[in-house]
């Protein structure tokens, strides 16, 4: 699965990072290296929505990221 959109910061339970996607979706990343944490960074990345993953900061689907490049 390939995505697109920005690399956001959010302070729920913690902090969690999240791709704002252009399809309009908010994702939860996991994956990827400590370069994808940066706020409001623009990226593509490849991965995989993890099904049966369960966080407490419940903020959408968690993408696995497994490539990405900076836009």
């Amino acid at each position: 699965m390939k995505l697109s959109g920005t690399v956001q910061y959010q302070d729920l339970e913690g902090g969690v990072w999240v791709l704002k996607a252009d399809d309009g979706r908010t994702y939860q990343l996991a994956g990827g290296d400590r370069k994808i944490k940066k706020d409001g960074q623009r990226i593509s990345a490849e991965g995989s929505i993890q099904r049966d993953a369960v966080t407490t900061a419940m903020v959408g689907p968690v993408f696995h990221v497994s490539s990405y490049t900076a836009e």
